[in-house]
């Protein structure tokens, strides 16, 4: 494997519109994080570079919905984003925009370079227009039936429901996002990067030189290249974004598959100046795209293709692409607002970032989509950082302050079981750094967390409160050791919870960290002042996780009404048909579950004449059934009667369905007196 000066660590450019959420987080962000963190406590030359893709359909979307300008939407999220990103410890050493004048500047020269070289092909198309906007329609201004799973609601682009890639065009009755009317087909022109050109050197670069690239990225770029690579637009027919700094482009814009990921540059620009070419176009530089899965292709086939045609710069040593992330086993969907944000997380959850990053890497979805649930957030939190790494280092400091004044004790002679503590801590370090090596963030979690069990099982075997009576040199070897541990927890994971390295470095008195330290016992010297310890985790309640909940389920239902719709209206019937049935309005005396029956209420109703029993089946709808007492209600009494549990029922109450699927009983709006006729 080649031996590279430095690294260069990319992260996929968030749109915004909107704020970042923790399927984000799992698949991108916090990796790329754990990774830049281990390789700067290596002593490696290291730039972890990030921003906001403020171009794009999505953006103009949001704006129009608003009511506001383009500019203005991403101004707003940038700032949340970025904020959010600084809350949770994502050690950026930039976070730039594609809105800066770097980025205009650096994306318009690369076209114009590109161009000038004869990179482009010029091509004319029958794109979707809409007449009454003015306008071409781009993917996400087209809406209609995805011709693969008949869901009403597919974008141009992509089907959220079945997941299926799709062009505008093929979507059934396409309507504009715009108007909601249905666009008609019009002649334009675009420039296309013939990624065709490039495919053989592509499939020399992924499939002969890049074996060790993780099976879904490179499973999905075999497949890509299997089917044949085909000409990419690189232009689209929008006034929002960079303008195609050619003559006779008015109206186009770079797409945003072709300027966003030049922001990686851009903002290596704005961070470093002239010195960028050291990070992008100097062989001794490695450079690694952290992504999620749906942007595999861009940044395995489409970027490195304009890499490519450039000539210039270096291409991606690897690409880590993580899998999905879901949330409570559905999939997160911004648009369903089904998805735990992380600015509201930082609000709700104050001091407790670390907590967030460990369950996000000990659920990663390296290799198949996983799931987030609250109650294993809670789980994780309770049983494994306070009740094994919190632990361990609390009992360990309480024991120093009780036998030595919180002073390091010297060590004497190593027995057996030491010698075999330390051993089992050296082992882990190793592991740790191979899976980091290999971009297994998970399993090297696992390991650094051995470490605190290896702890904690050392503590309940040798029992140093019961030898201080008898053997207190005995007891400061196993307190020397014991706090040395700690000293290890502290650099083994501080990639993964950096607020808690920082805090437990601190009660130790370690000044500064590095890799090289993991693993050695020699960490603290005789004498060492250890600070008044205080716990690092704290034990998180249910009241807090059930308030999480709640929200999910109130956005759950809140969703189930925004997309309910009435059944359609039945076949036509006579008037003679519909004045035969008997609607009156009765009182309700009484109304109570049916023994042995889950959806029976049992009426008792006041018809103005008589008193008489009903059975409906709305009991599911209905947790209390005593709210209906006293409640003026329609029925049907001229329905024959009819045993049901062996009870009778003279009738049929009237039910309405909601949009969450619950039966709500129909009466009148005012007072009505018993047994008026309904018609």
């Amino acid at each position: 494997m080649k031996e590279f000066k430095r690294t260069l660590i990319t992260t996929a450019l968030p749109y915004a519109n909107g704020p970042v959420h923790i399927g984000h987080l799992a698949g991108v962000y916090v990796p790329a994080d754990i990774y830049a963190r281990y390789l700067r406590l290596k002593g490696e030359e290291v730039l972890l570079i990030g921003g906001s893709d403020e171009h794009g359909v999505p953006i103009t979307i949001k704006a129009k919905k608003e009511g506001v300008t383009p500019q203005d939407i991403v101004d707003r999220y940038h700032g949340i984003i970025k904020d959010s990103f600084e809350g949770l410890g994502i050690s950026f050493d930039v976070y730039g925009r594609t809105t800066s004048e770097t980025h205009r500047k650096t994306a318009s020269d690369f076209f114009r370079r590109l161009y000038e070289k004869g990179e482009f092909i010029e091509k004319t198309s029958m794109q979707l227009y809409d007449e009454k906007a003015g306008q071409f329609l781009a993917d996400r201004y087209v809406t209609g039936t995805c011709p693969h799973c008949g869901n009403e609601n597919a974008y141009g682009d992509q089907c959220e429901a079945c997941g299926t890639s799709l062009n505008a065009t093929d979507l059934i009755n396409p309507k504009s996002a715009i108007t909601g009317n249905a666009p008609v087909l019009k002649e334009t022109s675009h420039w296309y990067l013939p990624l065709d050109k490039w495919q053989k050197p592509l499939e020399k670069w992924i499939l002969e030189e890049h074996k060790e690239w993780k099976s879904n990225v490179y499973g999905q770029c075999k497949s890509w290249l299997d089917m044949g690579l085909q000409p990419r637009a690189v232009s689209r027919d929008l006034d929002w974004g960079i303008p195609v700094p050619v003559e006779g482009a008015d109206g186009k814009v770079l797409y945003v598959w072709f300027d966003a990921p030049i922001g990686y540059i851009s903002n290596t620009i704005d961070l470093v100046g002239d010195d960028y070419t050291k990070w992008w176009k100097d062989p001794e530089t490695r450079m690694l795209h952290f992504i999620g899965k749906d942007n595999i292709v861009f940044h395995c086939i489409v970027f490195p293709a304009m890499l490519m045609a450039d000539g210039s710069y270096n291409l991606p040593d690897n690409v880590p692409a993580n899998e999905f992330l879901n949330l409570e086993d559905d999939k997160i969907s911004t648009s369903r607002n089904w998805a735990v944000w992380l600015h509201e997380y930082l609000a709700d959850f104050p001091g407790k970032q670390d907590v967030l990053r460990y369950v996000l890497t000990a659920n990663a979805p390296e290799t198949k989509d996983n799931n987030f649930t609250w109650k294993d957030f809670q789980a994780r939190n309770n049983s494994e950082l306070v009740a094994i790494l919190g632990n361990f280092v609390n009992r360990a400091m309480v024991l120093d302050h009780k036998y030595f004044e919180g002073k390091v004790p010297a060590c004497g002679e190593l027995q057996a079981i030491d010698e075999e503590a330390i051993r089992e801590i050296k082992e882990s370090v190793a592991r740790l750094s191979e899976n980091f090596d290999n971009f297994k963030f998970r399993e090297a979690l696992k390991e650094a967390m051995n470490i605190a069990r290896t702890g904690n099982k050392y503590l309940a075997d040798t029992e140093p409160w019961k030898l201080w009576k008898t053997e207190p040199e005995r007891v400061k070897t196993i307190l020397n050791i014991a706090l040395q541990i700690c000293a290890n927890l502290a650099i083994t994971f501080e990639p993964f919870t950096p607020f808690m390295s920082a805090d437990l470095c601190k009660m130790l008195g370690l000044e500064k960290i590095s890799w090289d330290m993991a693993g050695r016992f020699d960490l603290l010297s005789e004498g060492t002042v250890i600070s008044e310890p205080h716990l690092l985790f704290e034990k998180i309640e249910d009241a807090p996780i059930e308030a999480q909940i709640q929200k999910l389920l109130d956005t759950k239902k809140a969703n189930e009404a925004a997309s309910w719709k009435p059944e359609p209206v039945k076949e036509t019937c006579s008037y003679e048909d519909f004045d035969k049935v008997d609607i009156r309005v009765g009182k309700v005396l009484e109304c109570s579950k049916v023994k042995k029956s889950k959806k029976l209420l049992q009426f008792l109703i006041e018809d103005g004449m008589e008193k008489r029993t009903i059975l409906s089946g709305i009991a599911l709808s209905y947790e209390d059934p005593s709210v209906l007492v006293g409640k003026e209600i329609c029925f049907i009494a001229n329905f024959e009667p009819r045993k049901m549990m062996g009870i009778e029922s003279q009738g049929m109450i009237l039910s309405a369905v909601n949009s969450d699927g619950n039966l709500v009983v129909v009466g009148p709006t005012g007072p009505v007196a018993p047994g008026a006729c309904v018609g």
